[in-house]
């Protein structure tokens, strides 16, 4: 069975300011289960950062896009079954969390949360990556 890429992109379009040349996706439907990208505060449209300065704001477009993305590969917020949440810096964790806890209310995915020095720019405060089963549901 081939996988499905969904969004494929190079990194040379998407950090023209380092010098790149990697061919990703931002999602990637295998064996029933969706793998996205770790999503930050950027409009996947624009390529524009959103919510620089604010963990909340950038949360909020990091969830609208993984919204998006699973809706684009056939899945839904409340199919995710894990997230790993990156922040740089720790008094993110209770503004970030409860963010993201309003788009995942009664989803209950397993979480990983870790601290990092920084993200891939520097405007970037938080990342979330999360997989998710198609069909999977809500508490079962």
């Amino acid at each position: 069975m081939k996988h499905q890429r969904i969004r494929p992109f190079n990194t040379a379009d998407t950090y023209p300011e380092q010098n790149l040349d990697n061919d990703l996706c931002q999602a990637v439907v295998a064996g029933g289960v969706v793998y996205l990208r770790g999503q930050v505060g950027q409009d996947l449209d624009t390529r524009e950062s959103v919510g620089i300065g604010d963990p909340v704001a950038q949360t909020r477009q990091a969830m609208a896009n993984i919204d998006m993305l699973l809706t684009e590969a056939g899945s839904e917020l409340a199919d995710i079954v894990k997230v790993v949440v990156y922040l740089t810096d720790p008094r993110y964790r209770e503004p970030v969390y409860r963010e993201m806890g309003r788009w995942l209310k009664g989803v209950h995915p397993v979480s990983t949360g870790i601290v990092v020095d920084a993200l891939a720019r520097p405007e970037w405060v938080v990342e979330i990556d999360a997989t998710a089963v198609l069909g999977a549901e809500a508490g079962a």
